[in-house]
């Protein structure tokens, strides 16, 4: 494992610990930033949807930061896949920097610049698999 992959993995597990699960206030800051998006999910009644894709979305940062086994791969056909049902690519992108702030909102003061660090440079890997995609 590199540094990068153990500082993300403390920090998602931290967070679970001090806030449980993150994905209502990952969706409430996403749709307050972009309120178009929200339609998106009218079927999502139970936020199951919501769940999955934010636990797939941390599934790739983890293979990312890691062995990189398929999360640039996963990421590209999803990003190609979300423009057909009508989100941006800027925004799609956007979703990784939504969740990592909400984290960040959640943990106060246990999130530190080293957890802060290693969610920046794999946000950049995001953007550039997507900008590629």
């Amino acid at each position: 494992m590199t540094a990068e992959s153990l500082l993300i993995e403390e920090s998602l597990e931290r967070l679970v610990e001090r806030a449980g699960d993150p994905t209502p206030a990952v969706y409430a800051r996403l749709f307050a930033r972009f309120p178009d998006m929200e339609a998106l999910f009218v079927r999502d009644r139970d936020g199951a949807i919501r769940g999955e894709m934010l636990t797939k979305t941390l599934e790739c940062a983890l293979d990312l930061a890691g062995p990189n086994a398929y999360a640039a791969n996963f990421i590209a056909c999803e990003a190609v896949n979300h423009d057909g049902v009508g989100v941006p690519r800027e925004i799609f992108a956007t979703f990784f920097e939504v969740s990592v702030e909400t984290f960040a909102e959640l943990m106060g003061p246990e999130w530190t610049p080293a957890y802060a660090q290693a969610w920046a440079g794999l946000i950049a890997r995001i953007a550039e698999i997507t900008a590629a995609a």
